[in-house]
């Protein structure tokens, strides 16, 4: 599956993360639009057959479809251009600025946003009927998640945040080694099969995605859940991206960087 080996595909990442941070605006935010769109989709996919098989390791085995699919279309996840972008600040490419970073960073937000929102949109006109009956069985089970991951961790008041945190980090650990595995083949098959097994990790361990969360809790206030949009904004969203950005940069970014990349001197064998 023509396998590149860490040295080669880290500096790819730093490329990579080069290359966005120079990226128009317009570009940026149709394809971080698109990101949020598919992965949106895929996630009420996930919860669907979920709720159908009963089996939630089918949902999460059966999710990563949505993620190759935007990865491998070129679309941009906030998680990814978390990791992505600071390498190519550390690596201190020409013209690499912090503010280049945070500008792609929150070009990527609003058009992850927009288009997960649009799909919650669409997904909550579909589960009632235009909103004029009841949301049906994978509606109200997306309202209740949307309930059960806000209220559910404010309960726990400090430890909640702390969990809440520690379940983005962990998130992001997985959902950036999933980016790095789409540059480890060359191949779309090794490409697929790399991003895969990561993601399904994550999904069916219920960590934390910011993007994901983005299709999911605003569906879920439209489908009637009992939670408000300053519980998902504090006692979600804000924390998940926090640890998605430590999570991401500290054990995916960060690691592969400093030893194949940046590595230490080696022994001299003299």
């Amino acid at each position: 599956m023509s396998y590149l080996v860490p040295a080669e595909f880290v500096t790819k990442m730093v490329d990579a993360g080069e290359s966005k941070i120079f990226m128009s605006t317009r570009d940026t935010i149709i394809r971080a639009y698109m990101a949020g769109a598919i992965l949106g989709l895929a996630a009420v996919f996930a919860v669907t057959v979920n709720v159908q098989t009963g089996v939630p390791i089918v949902g999460a085995a059966l999710f990563p479809i949505g993620f190759c699919m935007l990865y491998l279309l070129g679309f941009d996840l906030l998680t990814g251009v978390f990791v992505l972008c600071p390498l190519a600040l550390i690596d201190k490419r020409p013209g690499v600025t912090i503010g280049g970073v945070l500008r792609n960073w929150g070009l990527v937000f609003i058009g992850n946003f927009a288009g997960a929102f649009t799909v919650a949109l669409m997904m909550s006109i579909v589960f009632t009927f235009g909103f004029t009956t009841e949301a049906d069985k994978v509606g109200q089970v997306i309202g209740q998640i949307g309930a059960n991951r806000t209220v559910g961790y404010a309960a726990h008041g400090a430890a909640g945040m702390l969990t809440l945190f520690i379940r983005g980090m962990l998130c992001n650990w997985m959902v950036s080694t999933g980016v790095v595995g789409a540059m480890i083949s060359t191949h779309v098959s090794g490409k697929v099969l790399a991003m895969w097994m990561p993601i399904m990790l994550f999904f069916f361990m219920t960590f934390e995605h910011s993007v994901v969360n983005m299709f999911l809790f605003p569906a879920g206030l439209l489908l009637g859940g009992k939670f408000t949009v300053l519980d998902y904004l504090i006692w979600n969203e804000i924390p998940t991206v926090l640890g998605n950005l430590v999570g991401g940069i500290a054990f995916t970014g960060l690691t592969l960087y400093a030893t194949h990349v940046r590595t230490a001197p080696k022994r001299s064998m003299g």
